[in-house]
């Protein structure tokens, strides 16, 4: 019966997040962790000042907030059951939801090229701004499309398919339940994105944090490549590809998410970036076949739907075949 309800959860969360997101002005999930990351970190930075105490506070920081979320979203989850389980369900598959990025990230690329298709290229180039680190400011129509795409194809990963790959995870054990897995990795990824950096101040606060996210990725990463590449009707070419150039990016896992994006599209990623006005160069990734315009990010964005309806629908099988099973 439980499993039978962990399904549904994640059926609902998953039309949540297709068409809903998440809407501006609510409060989200990811905005708590990242005030929470903020304070703790700052405190980490003013009170621990040698480089031992700093790893040991980025180590406590990284797994209280990871434990914390997790832990905190059971709580909510188990609450709002004992209250009714209608409400019980309703918030569970709203926190769910919320974990997903899917429509979020298919609204980011919308903001970017539909200025951009109308000839407002300043607009565009303050727009993309908004989701990306490097400097936007000279970006031609191109490379702002490369941004786009890198984007949606990087974020395909940590944003959609990891998410779902632990909730799914905690689908199949409902004494744990989706959201405390898919809220703990969010908490992970968030983490990485805001103190996992190679400079100060956090090169000794974030390194563990950004090391756990990258162990946490590295099996979705692989299965997504592996899925798409079997969507692709050519497996063994785009996985060829993969192997040739994604071990290249210094990322264990954002050079094989966008690779893989690029092997099956036909384009090339990677390139010179330039941030806060010193350039680097990125591997490059993929064949440069075709160009990439707005229907090439419309495909990738199309490829990530297809990954996580597929890994859904296996999900909601393997779900219904144990609820019928056990008595």
């Amino acid at each position: 019966m439980e499993t039978n309800v962990e399904g549904i959860v994640l059926g609902l969360a998953a039309i949540i997040d297709y068409g809903i997101g998440d809407p501006k002005g609510w409060c989200h999930p990811v905005q708590v962790m990242g005030w929470t990351i903020s304070k703790m970190s700052q405190w980490v930075i003013t009170h621990c000042h040698e480089k031992g105490l700093r790893r040991w506070g980025g180590i406590c920081l990284g797994l209280g907030i990871i434990f914390g979320s997790g832990i905190l979203g059971w709580s909510i989850v188990k609450l709002a059951k004992t209250i009714h389980p209608g409400l019980g369900i309703a918030i569970e598959s709203i926190m769910l939801a919320s974990c997903f990025a899917a429509r979020s990230l298919r609204w980011a690329a919308e903001d970017v090229i539909d200025p951009l298709m109308s000839g407002n290229i300043a607009l565009a180039r303050t727009k993309l701004s908004q989701y990306v680190g490097r400097d936007t400011q000279n970006l031609s129509e191109l490379e702002i499309l490369r941004a786009v795409l890198e984007t949606v194809s990087e974020n395909a990963t940590d944003g959609v398919t990891a998410p779902l790959f632990y909730g799914i995870m905690g689908a199949f054990f409902p004494i744990i339940g989706s959201v405390p897995l898919a809220l703990a990795y969010k908490a992970a990824s968030t983490l990485d994105s805001m103190i996992g950096y190679r400079q100060e101040p956090f090169t000794d606060i974030g390194w563990f944090s950004a090391k756990l996210e990258d162990v946490l990725t590295w099996f979705p990463c692989r299965l997504t490549v592996l899925t798409l590449a079997l969507f692709s009707g050519k497996p063994r070419f785009i996985l060829s590809i993969c192997r040739r150039d994604a071990p290249q990016d210094p990322s264990p896992n954002s050079g094989w998410s966008e690779c893989v994006y690029a092997a099956i599209l036909g384009v090339q990623l990677g390139g010179k970036n330039t941030y806060q006005g010193q350039p680097k160069n990125k591997p490059l990734l993929g064949d440069s076949l075709r160009p990439i315009t707005p229907e090439i990010i419309a495909q990738a964005l199309q490829l990530t739907r297809l990954c996580f309806l597929m890994w859904l629908g296996l999900a909601l099988m393997g779900l219904s075949a144990i609820a019928d099973f056990l008595p």
